[in-house]
């Protein structure tokens, strides 16, 4: 295989909802190019792309698939990515390792919501972007239609290069109106015949064409003095002017295909080999230190690790890009990341599971790895001397979690390497082993996403699991001021145990005073602080501890122990056993034994003075509330919002954004469990949202006797 130069390269991200064609698209793409000789099919499960065994069994993607095409004397590297929301990751990181993004619209259901969380990517990555119409003989295929939506939603730089004569199943032909010129099919596609453009389309092609050249003018300022002088273009700076255009995202050229028939696809083929940005007519990425890094081959030599797969009879695969300089079989590399060393033995081309072996890659370049010994997704490795490293692959923030425990209990350590195994293949795939909940859980993008992750740990793997609601990290605190005492005295033969303490607790509030008085009943107790300790609690809050023991009613050294037993309290609450947060307590009173007291015991009447105190101190409940927002048609909005408000949300605010509607609203963590799978039934997946954290608030009082009732129960039966 040639090696190919930096400026003979191409890297594109293949784009799109679920259902809108992206594989059957890239099956198209590799035969026109050669690379295989039979279109594959998803229902046969032959196709280059969906090869893993979930895939064929679900029949839609679930990794990105890395191609190439040698096509015209360029290099095209080609990322299709998965088209359902739950599997975004894949497509954020070949969105950030390629240079152009071909989004495909499916023509029966024009732009989806997916569609537009994709573009807003591209558009925070500052990537080209080139539309296609696939699907174009669909029976309810409307090309008017969708480019009017497409015009409203992503506006007036949405540029038809190709339109077609007739949608449906009689969809044969298009009007190419960069060339000027008629294509048609037969009834089963492939090469098209070109003829002149009809008369009766005439006026709507030169109409369309015009718009085109002024578009292409309007990225260079010698191609626009051109046009005003001569009033029109020639192909060569038509081209130009476009490639510019992309680079700049003043233009977003619009393709029609049938993917499943190979109609138009050689065609859009054309324009990805002339027209869209070599590597180095894109800017040049960022290293972490914030320097550009040109993709130039002479550079000194730089990889990014991006993707990681687990293949039968290979093992781990690692798919990198090269960031500059010219990577060479046999080259030893330091992983900056790891700090360890590594040997790139063998390179490979890669077109799905075909590898084919090279011996150089370029800057720019992609290809794939395997036999690795110290290497993750998001490494850095440079040649010796090289300071190169990189960090910009950003992900979205997880929307759905289950907890997740191996059916026998002695598998938890299998489970756990496998799941730190996914979680390299799909960063998104979130896992942590929570001390605070005791359950191991697994967040993700939706229910689909965590389900391919269970199809695959109990085939793959051969390892039972079972996936349960997971618990909510509940926070207690008190809302007033509370005394106890507590004395713990045990003899049992030899030396004893005894310790006494009184104490006082109130809610703490960030810069309020320590009250030199506190009052119940009729008593009033005094407070003189000795000594303060501030303790920030890794779970949010503080627990802050005054002494102000007088007349050494109980040695300084035993107050370290006591503060132990307060900390044991707060890590485990006496209502619900969640983190207790925001407590200032005073230590003002106490006896000790010359003999019997020890550390243990004042530790023991710490704790059990405080949970008194805290039972006494009107204690709350608070939950995790988050800030959702949702994305939804209109036609269903009213049914969304019913949906929120039965999950006790609190509704912030609505806007219409790019056709669509969007709820702001705050919802508690525990009515968001299966939010993802309830959204997508109501609106027939044509929704999507985000949640982030916003803040503990107090749960309404029914919950908090549910929870406490709940808790009563559970320590009951143990």
């Amino acid at each position: 295989m040639k090696v190919y130069q930096t400026n003979e390269i191409k890297n594109i991200a293949l784009l799109g909802s679920k259902g809108s064609g992206k594989t059957t698209l890239a099956e198209a793409m590799l035969y026109e190019c050669g690379v295989i000789k039979r279109r594959g099919t998803i229902d046969a499960k032959n196709t280059v792309s969906d090869y893993f065994p979930v895939e064929k069994e679900y029949g839609y993607s679930v990794f990105s698939t890395v191609f190439y095409a040698e096509f015209l004397g360029k290099k095209l590297n080609v990322i299709d990515c998965p088209g359902a929301d739950d599997f975004v990751g894949n497509a954020i990181t070949a969105l950030n390792m390629t240079d152009t993004g071909v989004i495909l619209i499916d023509s029966e259901y024009g732009v989806e919501v997916g569609t537009q969380n994709i573009f807003r990517t591209t558009a925070t990555l500052k990537k080209p972007v080139i539309f296609a119409l696939n699907q174009l003989d669909g029976e309810k295929a409307d090309y008017d239609n969708v480019i009017e939506q497409m015009c409203e939603i992503f506006g007036p730089k949405v540029t038809p290069i190709q339109y077609p004569l007739s949608c449906g199943p009689g969809f044969n032909a298009m009007i190419d109106v960069l060339l000027m010129k008629k294509y048609s099919w037969g009834p089963d596609g492939g090469v098209p015949t070109i003829e002149e453009i009809p008369e009766e389309e005439k006026e709507r092609a030169q109409e369309l064409h015009q718009q085109l050249v002024e578009a292409a003018a309007e990225n260079d300022e010698t191609l626009m003095e051109k046009f005003f002088e001569q009033g029109h273009l020639s192909e060569d700076e038509m081209r130009e002017g476009i490639r510019k255009g992309l680079v700049d995202r003043s233009i977003f050229p619009v393709f029609c295909v049938s993917a499943l028939k190979d109609m138009g696809v050689r065609r859009m083929m054309e324009f990805l080999g002339n027209v869209v940005p070599f590597v180095n007519d894109m800017p040049a990425p960022v290293d972490i230190q914030g320097n550009e890094v040109k993709p130039d081959s002479d550079g000194p030599l730089s990889i990014f690790m991006f993707k990681t797969t687990v293949e039968p009879h290979i093992g781990e695969v690692q798919y990198f890009k090269v960031m500059s300089g010219t990577l060479t079989a046999g080259v030893d590399l330091d992983n900056i990341t790891r700090g360890s060393k590594e040997r790139i033995a063998q390179i490979y081309c890669v077109c799905g599971q075909i590898k084919t072996q090279v011996d150089k890659l370029c800057a720019g370049d992609i290809g794939a790895t395997v036999k690795l010994k110290d290497v993750r997704t998001g490494n850095t490795l440079d040649e010796k001397g090289c300071d190169i490293a990189f960090d910009f692959v950003k992900y979205p923030a997880p929307k759905y979690q289950r907890a997740i425990r191996p059916v026998t209990e002695s598998d938890a350590e299998k489970l756990n390497s496998i799941l730190n195994r996914m979680h390299e293949e799909d960063p998104t795939w979130e896992i942590e082993q929570s001390k605070e909940l005791k359950q191991t859980i697994l967040s993700g993008q939706g229910e689909f996403h965590l389900r391919t992750l269970k199809w695959r740990v109990e085939n793959n793997d051969k390892l039972p699991i079972i996936f349960e609601e997971p618990k909510i990290p509940y926070r207690e605190t008190i809302t007033k001021a509370a005394r106890a005492d507590y004395r713990h005295k045990k003899q049992s033969g030899g030396a004893g145990q005894f310790g006494e303490v009184h104490l006082i607790i109130e809610p703490y509030v960030e810069g309020s005073p320590v009250p030199d008085t506190y009052k119940f009943g009729n008593q009033e107790f005094k407070m003189s602080v000795r000594d303060t300790q501030e303790i920030p609690l890794s779970w949010g809050g503080k627990l802050v501890v005054h002494n102000c023991i007088v007349g050494g009613a109980i040695d300084a050294r035993f107050i370290p122990a006591i503060v132990k037993g307060l900390m044991d309290r707060m890590e485990q609450g006496p209502l619900t056993g969640s983190y207790a947060r925001d407590v200032r307590v005073c230590i003002y009173d106490g006896k000790m034994h010359p003999v019997d007291s020890n550390e243990i015991s004042f530790r023991l009447a710490g704790r059990n003075a405080f949970s008194e105190a805290f039972r006494n101190a009107n204690p709350k409940v608070l939950e995790p509330i988050y800030d959702v927002e949702v994305m939804v048609p209109s036609d269903v909005m009213g049914d969304v919002m019913s949906d929120l408000q039965g999950r006790r949300a609190i509704i912030m605010g609505m806007s219409s954004e790019s056709g669509f509607e969007k709820i702001s609203a705050k919802v508690p963590l525990k009515e968001m469990s299966s939010y993802s799978t309830a959204l997508s039934s109501i609106t027939g997946g044509r929704s999507s949202f985000t949640m982030k954290f916003a803040s503990y608030e107090l749960v309404p009082g029914d919950v908090q006797e549910k929870l406490l009732k709940e808790y009563s129960e559970q320590n009951t039966d143990e």
